[in-house]
């Protein structure tokens, strides 16, 4: 257990962290938690959505999500290459950049022109349904002008205003780019949204999957987590998972079928029970419980933050991060969540979530109803926080034990 875990600190946790830092990877993550705000926004129609089903007067809201969490691949077609200027540093095209990137990804949605010059759009594109297009063709875009900054027509020392230089450096690069994109959609009639969504479907559909759905999220709930590595260094891979999986049982739905996607973060949320690897068990047992004054104080001052899913205090203040005797439960609810919530679901003992609800900051008990619509959703977080308080228990008598006699030791040097 040494050896690993020094292998994990000094070798694999550093190369995580490095390829997190990637600007390329970076300007993904940066544009992703930008436009977080208005998938929250879709959120909230989702609770509109409720009241409207008991108070029939209520106005239907549904549009606000359209138009908030319904336009999220156009938002990181216009952040990602923005983003990547950013970390590139050419921050005088970053603008530049965002507007070619948008330009481009609506070219490859493969948009109709009637003869009477009406331009027409499938909108689904500009949700989660081309969210991979919307990658692509936002890292294709920062490619190219990145390469281009290197070569300006006009350069610094040029007595030319710098936002005339900024329009002449940018010429070049944004008609490379549109004229690629009016070549494959005008002049060879392919649809490199549908390409690019083809060739990436079985990777998602893998990554949906039971495995995906359960070596994914222990990986970056409860594994890299002990390790101090963040869970946002996987987040562009669930979000291309469980965004358009929401948006599919969605539509499933409202034409009369049922959801049948489960990996979606409404789903994981229904595990991270005051955060990953369900800690808020843990945080109760340490502030009520916890006879080292030490763990009992660290305990009251994270039950409020564990209560809205925010684990970072109890993670890195108890701590479970690079502590072995709290790291192996943290791994064990970080596997038996998952399962439990994926059978439930999958045995149709739990309806799986339809409706985007992405405020993660909730109480999970709340969530759950809001997510199922079913009391069975309920029970099924009172089941996990359960089992996650039978898996913690004893691993915590151990450490409160070795607590306890590490602040007598204290008191008595002092």
């Amino acid at each position: 257990m040494d050896k690993f875990m020094a292998w994990m600190t000094d070798s694999f946790s550093p190369k995580v962290n490095k390829i997190a830092k990637n600007s390329w990877v970076a300007s993904i993550q940066d544009a992703i938690l930008t436009s977080m705000p208005l998938v929250f926004i879709g959120s909230f129609a989702t609770i509109f959505s409720i009241v409207h089903d008991y108070w029939q007067q209520f106005p239907d809201l549904s549009m606000i999500s359209t138009f908030s969490f319904g336009l999220f691949s156009l938002f990181l077609a216009f952040l990602i290459p923005q983003s990547v200027m950013k970390h590139k540093k050419h921050p005088d095209v970053e603008k530049q950049a965002g507007l070619a990137g948008v330009a481009f990804f609506l070219l490859i949605t493969f948009p109709s022109i009637s003869d009477e010059g009406i331009i027409s759009f499938d909108l689904n594109l500009f949700g989660t349904g081309g969210m991979i297009a919307a990658l692509i063709a936002g890292l294709f875009v920062g490619v190219i002008m990145h390469l281009f900054s290197k070569w300006k027509l006009i350069g610094e020392e040029s007595a030319i205003p710098d936002f005339v230089a900024v329009w002449f450096n940018t010429l070049i690069p944004i008609t490379i780019i549109l004229l690629i994109g009016w070549f494959f959609t005008f002049q060879m009639k392919i649809n490199l949204s549908e390409v690019i969504n083809r060739l990436f479907e079985p990777l998602i559909n893998l990554g949906g999957g039971f495995w995906g759905f359960l070596i994914i999220n222990f990986l970056a709930f409860s594994f890299l987590y002990t390790f101090g590595i963040s869970s946002w260094v996987l987040y562009p891979v669930q979000i291309a998972i469980t965004l358009p999986a929401i948006a599919q049982n969605q539509s499933a739905v409202a034409a009369g079928g049922s959801a049948s996607l489960i990996y979606t973060s409404e789903a994981v949320n229904l595990f991270l029970i005051g955060g990953g690897g369900a800690t808020l068990s843990l945080c109760i047992m340490l502030a009520f419980m916890a006879k080292s004054p030490r763990l009992r104080m660290i305990g009251k001052a994270s039950i409020i933050p564990s209560l809205f899913n925010i684990n970072e205090p109890i993670v890195f203040g108890a701590p479970i991060a690079f502590n072995p005797i709290l790291m192996v439960p943290m791994w064990i609810n970080g596997i038996l969540g998952p399962l439990i919530v994926w059978f439930s679901m999958s045995l149709g003992l739990v309806p799986i979530p339809y409706q985007p609800f992405q405020l993660w900051y909730v109480p999970t008990i709340i969530q759950s109803w809001i997510m199922t619509r079913s009391f069975t959703g309920v029970l099924l977080v009172i089941v996990i926080f359960v089992v996650s308080w039978l898996v913690y228990l004893p691993f915590f008598k151990i450490y409160d034990k070795q607590a306890l006699a590490q602040d007598q030791e204290l008191m008595e040097e002092e």
